[in-house]
């Protein structure tokens, strides 16, 4: 269901490009600058957090699997050294070639998992209450982060953009589409397979998870293998770090190429744009390490506040879109068939429901 609601403004994003060979942030500035600081004021508010998450996640699994005796914050500092030397090459074809090594053994994995305890016999709907209010207010924020937030579909068009711009050649619609949809539908199916092993593993299994990262993983890594079974312990393993590590890998390259197009149409007249990039991707780095060197305590509740705000953002970001794709600088061989366009009205107006019901469970 929630693939189903965001499709239209996800989808907007690689047609938007293929039609411009603009990228989306380019596309805000012709809705107005307010478009362009809205989404640069909640990138800036969540950034932070977002990637000290991701990272300190990504640090706890390391540490496990490979047995390192380093702090999580050590361990931190040498993913993010290792990110930045990725993106600050600044190739997308280099960071696209890394991901789809990543994704491939990522896939290969999850289906060895979930083919291994899958069990057809297990599979209930008489779990979910919904007059359960906490149940619902899953469902809620499940559908707000699956299969990411809306804000993501910026960097979907900034990698496109990339990609476009380095090869040299035009991306025509059929291609940029049928790159989208196998993306899109290969991270449903694999977010699938990841909802199943959890609950044919965890759920039930009367364990209670540490709050500690390494714990965390520990136990995690340690529950699916006494399931499945010990020859699985690679397999986890390598499913478990390659989905965090290109989580953090991608959210610094995005977070990098958020910075230009942005600044640049919010403040015109600033040169050497160059100089201040490479800036500010320190900046997003360092700042990530204070919050997993002196925050991480907090971390839930920064977790909280950024997610709270990317959920109830995401009916605005959503008509945003909407205008992009729909608007006079789209020639009309590249905007959306009618039947798009009626998903994604009805689409927004169900996201707009689930935001004001997620206000009103989260403060009133």
């Amino acid at each position: 269901m929630a693939n189903i609601v965001k499709y239209p403004f996800f989808e907007f994003a690689p047609r938007y490009v293929s039609a411009t060979g603009e990228n989306l942030i380019q596309g805000y500035q012709k809705v107005g600058k307010w478009a362009v600081a809205l989404y640069g004021v909640l990138t800036i508010l969540t950034m932070l957090t977002i990637q000290s998450a991701v990272t300190i996640v990504t640090a706890s699994l390391v540490g496990y699997i490979f047995g390192l005796d380093f702090s999580l914050f050590q361990i931190s500092i040498g993913l993010l050294a290792i990110s930045t030397a990725i993106v600050s090459i600044g190739r997308y074809d280099l960071i696209d070639t890394v991901i789809k090594f990543i994704i491939l053994a990522l896939t290969i994995s999850t289906i060895i998992a979930v083919g291994t305890v899958f069990e057809f016999e297990k599979i209930s709907f008489a779990d979910f209450d919904f007059s359960n209010t906490v149940h619902i207010a899953f469902l809620i924020a499940f559908i707000g982060w699956m299969p990411a937030p809306i804000d993501i579909s910026v960097w979907h068009s900034l990698w496109s953009s990339a990609k476009q711009k380095e090869s040299g050649k035009k991306i025509s619609l059929h291609e940029a589409l049928r790159d989208f949809n196998i993306g899109y539908f290969g991270t449903l199916f694999i977010a699938i397979g990841f909802l199943s092993l959890g609950a044919f593993v965890m759920y039930g299994s009367d364990e209670v998870f540490s709050p500690k990262g390494t714990v965390f993983a520990e136990q995690l890594v340690n529950l699916y293998t006494s399931s499945i079974g010990d020859w699985a312990y690679p397999v986890i393993a390598v499913a478990s770090i390659t989905t965090m590590f290109s989580t953090t890998l991608m959210c610094l390259d995005a977070y990098s190429r958020i910075f230009k197009p942005t600044f640049k149409v919010l403040f015109p007249n600033v040169k050497k744009l160059e100089i201040l990039n490479y800036l500010w991707l320190a900046f997003v780095v360092f700042g990530s390490l204070v919050i997993i060197g002196y925050f991480t305590k907090s971390m839930g509740f920064l977790v909280d506040i950024a997610t709270t705000i990317s959920f109830v953002t995401a009916p605005i970001l959503a008509f945003i879109n909407y205008k992009v794709i729909t608007h006079k600088s789209v020639p009309q061989e590249f905007q959306p068939p009618f039947w798009l366009l009626i998903h994604a009205k009805i689409g927004l107006v169900l996201l707009t429901i689930f935001s004001l019901a997620f206000i009103y469970w989260r403060f009133f």
